[in-house]
């Protein structure tokens, strides 16, 4: 029997989501190691702080690091942008960058035109909120 593939966390956040995220992404990449997981998504919401704290010690423990952010659309939609490749690192950024500077300090907005702007090579993920 082949063996199944390892696990990947593709949805994670650190405590720099405030109010969400509890653990500092230091240890969010130790324990992922301990677990056994093939990669770590760090998906702070509209940040990459987390991916800053976490990128050494997952090269130290040798766990693949995915960059990634999760976003709110003005719609109420919500996805995780994850990055393939520097070049979709880049864009992801300047969503980031264009979102937090149309807004008051420590909030966002992302409207539907910034999702047709440049998101080449990324990959996103669809949130759905659960059912009470």
């Amino acid at each position: 029997m082949p063996a199944l593939p390892t696990y990947s966390e593709l949805h994670c956040l650190s405590n720099f989501t405030f109010l969400r995220g509890a653990s500092h992404a230091e240890e969010l990449v130790v324990r992922a190691k301990a677990l056994g997981y093939g990669a770590l998504a760090i998906t702070d919401e509209c940040s990459f702080a987390g991916v800053v704290r976490a990128h050494g010690v997952a090269r130290q423990h040798g766990l693949k690091l995915i960059i990634g952010t999760e976003i709110q659309v003005e719609d109420g939609l919500k996805l995780v942008l994850l990055a393939t490749n520097r070049e979709s690192y880049g864009h992801i950024a300047a969503l980031i960058t264009r979102a937090r500077g149309r807004a008051a300090k420590g909030r966002y907005r992302v409207t539907m035109d910034d999702l047709e702007q440049n998101l080449d090579h990324c990959l996103v993920l669809l949130l759905q909120d659960r059912a009470p």
